[in-house]
């Protein structure tokens, strides 16, 4: 450790510059930089855009050593190592996908000093070889990202993160940093508590936004409130949505209004077109993209001027943080989110209809472990596909009760459950000079396979069903239907990409599974709903400050009014004030009702309306033509 803080602190500075182009740090990035130098566990609560990353990204190429950081979001490191391995910091990620060379490599490399950032998932820490291997590393200090993860009172409860306070005991003169971008004082103080920080610096900047304007609107007809505000707004936006099906739908209806500079974005699109996508996204000043939740991670782009929410968030902290991604360059940013009454409703019996009560869930459970016949104390080591709608007919039970399952059961790592696309897996258990004991259409397609997929016969393949059959120009579904047979007939193993697979992680074990993973999950549920209660109190009030509410939230419980928000607003903006403010704006010229809204974007075009209406009755306003409107002076 560096001894004074005179001997680093013009080293930091000088090390911000070097590799990131900045002069000065953000809030209060430089003084948790500091800290962790100093050998000093801390805990840094810094909102989304707050710079978490560089929190521990600096520190680590000033100290000895190799940095550790502990993350869930396996995309999120990825773009993480590509962006420092472009400036030239030396950092690598340890996944399930390396193989066995390239992973012995990575703690060779480590070994050496070589490496200055190791990233890992919290799972990483059960696995021997790394327990064996990170003794010989010298460990500068651990980083634990998302660290709200290992509290059952925040929204991503992972049981792994209780891993990490038993293994901190092997580096106890190791300093230990904890970042997260939302969470409450009680998950504050929990995760100070799990993850054994020794009298942490506390580190908490406020979560207030002086640039945001949150506007929470009442309304039916939401895509034409959309496309009338981008049409008052061009700039670079995202548009929040609840499903992929609304991202696709919400964007055609745009694109046929003559709004074209709009993509949707969901997990359903390929790595590729995710990354086409996103790259036009971050380049462009105007272009928008209609999301779920799956895009905005890790994604600094400045000139974000607004962003939309076609319908609210589940939970308070999920809509800061999304709603986050607007105005990091300190400039106006608009947030708007829209609702409506039928539509609480609506999420309301959604989240009714996905609890399962405890006897619907053991009744799943006991299905789920049936069908691939596994019995108690089992652990089969194979991946199985995994046909939802069977469990359906066989329970009587709604699909999204069992997703919520095995939702549960993946977090709490009992199971790894796919329930995205991705490639396909085949692997042969026949040699290729074995083909002549098949029957001759069997040899004859099996020798296809061993053509067109190098290594089938010694490892698992991993290869696109669509890319196979236009090379070979056979029909997918009969394809599909061929292997499923070979699969039978025991000549081979295949996993269909586009389908949902399960694999299980541990033992069998009913008692746990239906005693105290019965009350987690029980306590989950209740949590969420607590959430959705809150959050639906801040969308439908009318009485208080919107960022208020979210600061109180948060626990800050002093916090002024924002005079921003729609709350505000409404407040001090009457008929009088907006009547007053279009008349001063059309005292320097006579405008249209589009260009009028266009001017006073943060009203609606339809308030705007009524009050042009109004003034024209009262003599204030007259019509230059059908359609411009001028003062009457």
């Amino acid at each position: 450790m560096l001894s004074s803080t005179s001997s680093y602190d013009q080293l930091i500075q000088n090390t911000l510059k070097q590799y990131w182009g900045y002069n000065e740090f953000r809030s209060s990035q430089k003084d948790i930089i500091l800290s962790l130098i100093q050998g000093k566990d801390t805990l840094a609560l810094l909102p989304t855009g707050g710079g978490k990353s560089l929190c521990y990204q600096l520190p680590a190429i000033v100290l000895e050593g190799t940095c550790l950081v502990i993350s869930p979001l396996l995309a999120l490191m990825r773009d993480q190592i590509d962006s420092l391995q472009s400036l030239g910091i030396e950092a690598e990620l340890l996944s399930s996908e390396l193989d066995e060379f390239e992973e012995e490599s990575v703690y060779n490399r480590c070994k050496n000093g070589l490496i200055k950032i190791l990233y890992i998932s919290p799972e990483r820490l059960q696995n021997q070889l790394f327990l064996r291997n990170i003794q010989e590393i010298n460990i500068s200090f651990i980083a634990v990202d998302e660290a709200h993860c290992i509290s059952e009172w925040g929204s991503d409860f992972r049981p792994s993160y209780q891993n990490i306070k038993k293994f901190r005991q092997e580096f106890k003169n190791v300093p230990c940093l904890a970042l997260t971008a939302t969470a409450t004082n009680k998950v504050v103080e929990e995760i100070s508590i799990k993850l054994g920080l020794h009298n942490p610096q506390i580190y908490k900047k406020s979560f207030k936004r002086d640039n945001l304007n949150i506007i929470v609107e009442n309304t039916s007809n939401k895509y034409n409130r959309i496309l009338e505000f981008l049409r008052q707004n061009p700039a670079s936006g995202i548009i929040y949505t609840r499903t992929r099906k609304e991202a696709e739908e919400l964007t055609y209806f745009l694109k046929n209004n003559r709004f074209q500079n709009v993509d949707f974005f969901h997990a359903g699109l390929t790595s590729n077109e995710k990354e086409k996508l996103q790259k036009k996204w971050i380049s462009s000043q105007f272009h928008v993209l209609v999301s779920t939740n799956a895009f905005g991670m890790g994604i600094d782009k400045e000139n974000v001027r607004f962003v939309i929410h076609l319908s609210p968030s589940s939970t308070i902290e999920n809509y800061y943080q999304e709603i986050g991604r607007a105005g990091r360059n300190g400039e106006d940013a608009i947030v708007v989110l829209l609702w409506n009454e039928q539509e609480l409703t609506n999420i309301d019996n959604t989240f009714q209809n996905q609890i399962p009560n405890k006897s619907e869930y053991q009744k799943i459970l006991t299905y789920l472990y049936s069908i691939f016949q596994v019995a108690d104390n089992d652990l089969p080591e194979r991946t199985f596909q995994l046909d939802i709608n069977r469990i359906k007919n066989l329970t009587k039970l709604s699909i999204a009760k069992i997703k919520n399952i095995l939702t549960f059961l993946h977090n709490q790592e009992l199971i790894f459950y796919k329930n995205s696309v991705s490639p396909s897996v085949i692997q042969s258990f026949v040699q290729s000079n074995e083909l002549d004991q098949l029957a001759p259409s069997d040899a004859y397609f099996m020798e296809l396979l061993f053509r067109n997929l190098p290594g089938l016969a010694i490892q698992k393949v991993y290869f696109s069903d669509a890319a196979f059959c236009n090379k070979n120009g056979y029909d997918i579904i009969n394809f599909k239907e061929r292997l499923k047979q070979l699969q039978k007939a025991g000549h081979l193993e295949y996993l269909d990409g586009s389908q949902h697979s399960i694999k299980f992680l541990k033992p069998r074990n009913d008692r746990h599974l239906f005693g105290e993973y019965w009350a987690l999950f029980h306590h989950i549920q209740k949590n969420k709903l607590r959430k959705w209660e809150e959050n639906k109190f801040f969308i439908k009030d009318s009485d208080f400050c919107k960022m208020k509410l979210i600061l109180n939230y948060f626990g800050e419980k002093d916090a002024e009014n924002c005079g921003k928000c729609s709350v505000c607003r409404k407040r001090t903006n009457s008929k009088k004030n907006l009547s007053t403010e279009i008349m001063l704006h059309l005292s320097q010229k006579p405008m249209t009702l589009d260009e009028t809204a266009a001017t006073l974007n943060f009203y609606s075009k339809e308030a705007i309306s009524e009050t042009l209406i109004f003034l024209l009755d009262i003599g204030k306003v007259r019509m230059l033509n059908y359609k411009t409107y001028m003062l009457n002076q």
